[in-house]
Order: C-alpha cells, then structure tokens, then sequence
C-alpha cells in the first residue's frame, strides 16, 4: 500500500514595478502591460526594497511574507514574485480588491501609465 499523494502546493507568479525609495508604501494600480504598480519607502540597497514589497503584497493577499519570494529581478525595478499557497485567479482577486481599497477604484480593475 503506497503513501497517500500529498496536496500539490499552488504556486503562481505575478509581474510588479516597483518604485523604491517613495515617500510612503502602497499599491499603485495595474500598468497597461498588466504589471502591478507598488511604491515602498525602503532604497534599493542590501534587499530592503525586495523586503518590502513581499511584505506589502503579502498583506495584501492575506498571507505570511515567507509564502512570497523575488524569483527575477531581484537587483531591477521590475520584478516577477511567486505567490505560494493562492491560484493565479485567487491572486488576481485579492489583489484587485486591495488596489481598489488602496486607490478608491470601485472595481480595482483601472489601467494607469507609468509616467
């Protein structure tokens, strides 16, 4: 008798550009190449700024900072996260919720260009 399979671990990626060093922290809205826009108060020096915005992103999806990791980008302002333990729709969901708290958007579904 074999070993019951354990539970595969869902895992998906989300593109974020990042502006380190702002005046504060928060989520900015959706860029038109569906990247998430975030600001985070951290410089770009000895990971604090990578440290932050998992912070940020894991209070946004309601999950500890250790279920979130920069898997590219690491020293770029544009970076892919993986998000452990939610769905990629799960993700877009929670995520599109917390830009609409965080910009006033009813739908947290509004395109913004970088300037």
């Amino acid at each position: 008798m074999g070993r019951p399979a354990e539970p595969e671990t869902s895992r998906t990626r989300i593109e974020v550009r990042v502006q380190p060093g702002a005046r504060g922290r928060g989520l900015v809205g959706w860029l038109a190449d569906g990247s998430l826009k975030v600001r985070v108060a951290e410089p770009p020096e000895d990971g604090r700024a990578n440290r932050a915005v998992t912070e940020l992103l894991a209070e946004a999806l309601g999950l500890k900072p250790s279920a979130l990791r920069v898997v590219r980008g690491a020293s770029a302002r544009m970076k892919q996260i993986e998000v452990t333990g939610l769905t990629a729709g799960e993700t877009r969901r929670r995520l599109e919720r917390a830009v609409a708290a965080a910009t006033g958007d009813g739908d947290g579904g509004e395109r913004i260009h970088d300037q």
